[in-house]
């Protein structure tokens, strides 16, 4: 199965040893991806993830090579324009910035992992069910 990963999902799973969706995106045998702008947005908040980790900066950084290994990142210039017109006529009102994670799922014909409640009751309304939940 497809699963594209959003920003929230990465980031809990870099702070949080123990968490499961830790352990799904790292012992899982899913295929994950993600836009390719996500390892910035990892980047600029480096210091932040290794801050509220309860793991040393050595174990945060190991465990970010992981994990950027288990991901493929994917160029917006691989959606189409169709799909990503989508996504952003179906996050529009609740968080646009989602948008490229949604286009990702829709072009892929994934299923979309988020922890973002909000998000996923807003586009439940709008028709959209692909969501991966952690079993």
């Amino acid at each position: 199965m497809k699963v594209v990963v959003d920003a929230n999902i990465l980031f809990a799973a870099l702070r949080s040893i123990n968490r499961n969706f830790r352990q799904q995106l790292y012992f899982s045998d899913y295929t994950f991806y993600a836009p390719k702008f996500l390892i910035v947005e990892i980047f600029e908040h480096k210091e932040r993830i290794v801050t509220k980790s309860k793991a040393s900066p050595h174990e945060v950084y190991e465990y970010l090579d992981d994990v950027l290994q288990k991901i493929t990142f994917v160029s917006n210039d691989y959606i189409s324009t169709e799909n990503y017109l989508r996504a952003y006529q179906l996050c529009k009102g609740v968080d646009e910035d989602d948008t490229p994670f949604l286009a990702l799922t829709l072009e892929l014909q994934a299923k979309l992992w988020s922890k973002d409640e909000t998000l996923k009751t807003h586009l439940r309304k709008k028709g959209f069910e692909h969501f991966f939940e952690v079993k």
